[in-house]
């Protein structure tokens, strides 16, 4: 099993540390090295991966630092990897990453950027989903469209129910709020929101969520077809 240990970092990024069994480690989506190696430092553990879904810099600028300190291997999406610097390992569809003695499935999630993927530990039964899913949500249309982000959700609505989610930013709140505006007579909707209403009252984390939730709450995960989802995604970006 993998432990998962969120760190905020930036003004609304979470990052991963992930320990197997076995003590292997890694961070997924570093967008800052400062944080990140407080704890390592505070568990005294050392970093073998750097794990990147997506290019943008609030999930790698904290890469070369981190490698460099650590020694760390980086590990990214094959389509993205020019985009990247210094890439070890390249993910595409169906790749198989070890950690340790456990599975990390790839996904490949276009959408938000073309070459994004997601990672799925089916033993651990966790999935990390950078900007795709959102709790409640998807990242923005940066490089893809609204199709091939349907298309990235029907593959993750494929996990289990009790799937946890690991996803990229702290939007909860936000994006619940917007889904309660379109979908007001959700009564699953309202009483996770109260939750994450309460959560954030208290500065706490509203990761992970699990996919269960998701089918029932989240509007993007609900939509029937690609144009209902490019419909649910224009009404949000002028939300």
């Amino acid at each position: 099993m993998i432990d998962v240990q969120i760190i905020p970092i930036l003004e609304d990024n979470y990052a991963y540390l992930l320990q197997a069994d076995d003590g292997t480690t890694a961070i997924v989506d570093p967008g800052e090295a400062s944080p990140i190696m407080d704890v390592l430092k505070e568990r005294d553990l050392t970093l073998d991966y750097v794990i990147n879904t997506h290019h943008h810099w609030d999930h790698t600028d904290g890469n070369e630092e981190l490698m460099e300190r650590y020694g760390a291997q980086l590990v990214a999406p094959a389509a993205e990897a020019e985009k990247i610097s210094k890439v070890d390992i390249k993910l595409a569809e169906r790749d198989v990453f070890m950690l340790g003695e456990d599975r990390l499935e790839t996904f490949e999630t276009p959408g938000h950027t073309a070459g994004h993927i997601c990672l799925y530990a089916p033993e651990s039964k966790v999935v990390f989903t950078g900007d795709t899913l959102f709790l409640m949500g998807c990242g923005r249309l940066f490089e893809g469209t609204a199709k091939q982000m349907w298309n990235s959700f029907q593959k993750l609505k494929t996990l289990p129910d009790e799937t946890k989610i690991y996803c990229g930013h702290e939007y909860t709140l936000s994006l619940g709020e917007f889904c309660l505006r379109i979908e007001p007579e959700n009564e699953d909707l309202r009483t996770r929101l109260k939750t994450v209403r309460d959560l954030r009252a208290h500065n706490k984390p509203t990761i992970p969520g699990t996919m269960g939730e998701e089918k029932r709450t989240n509007l993007f995960m609900r939509a029937e077809s690609p144009e209902r989802f490019a419909e649910i995604r224009r009404l949000r970006d002028n939300s």
